[in-house]
């Protein structure tokens, strides 16, 4: 089937990194919103504790899940990040930034098993320093995954 550039769906004209985001934000915004607190509540943790949504409480957010949106998703991710919003993120993932982190979610469904969480990014790569493995900055916390061949440290490949 010949397909061309106007035809391909829409993650085809946009980098990995900006798509594996993309499908993250996807993931995240269908558990947000699902009917198992399980599935929700560390979603809409997330989104509190980034300021995404502001006014509300935990159980609030709970009840008026469906008001969340995949841009307040994607909003937080963002913050996650570091950066101050979606926009700039996605740009600087399309520049293909080695400094720009992808979110622990795209990360994790190449990594395996175990993971060693830190408080801090700096305990994370001394560690990582002694035994191996990829350091990914989550928040103000870290992780560090097994090594993974093609990506660098904390890096999308």
């Amino acid at each position: 089937m010949h397909t061309s550039p106007l035809f391909h769906p829409f993650e085809a004209r946009v980098s990995e990194r900006v798509a594996a985001v993309l499908r993250v934000a996807k993931l995240l915004h269908r558990q947000a919103v699902a009917d198992s607190r399980m599935q929700s509540l560390p979603v809409l943790r997330r989104l509190i504790s980034n300021r995404v949504l502001l006014g509300l409480n935990l159980p609030q957010l709970f009840v008026q899940k469906a008001m969340v949106q995949r841009k307040h998703v994607l909003q937080m991710l963002a913050l996650e990040a570091g950066m101050s919003d979606w926009a700039s993120y996605r740009d600087a993932l399309a520049g293909e930034n080695p400094d720009v982190h992808l979110p622990l979610e795209a990360m994790a469904l190449r990594a395996g098993y175990p993971n060693h969480w830190f408080s801090t990014l700096e305990q994370a790569r001394e560690h990582a320093a002694q035994r191996g493995g990829q350091v990914v900055q989550v928040g103000t916390q870290a992780v560090v995954l097994p090594n993974v061949a093609e990506a660098p440290a904390g890096h999308w490949g």
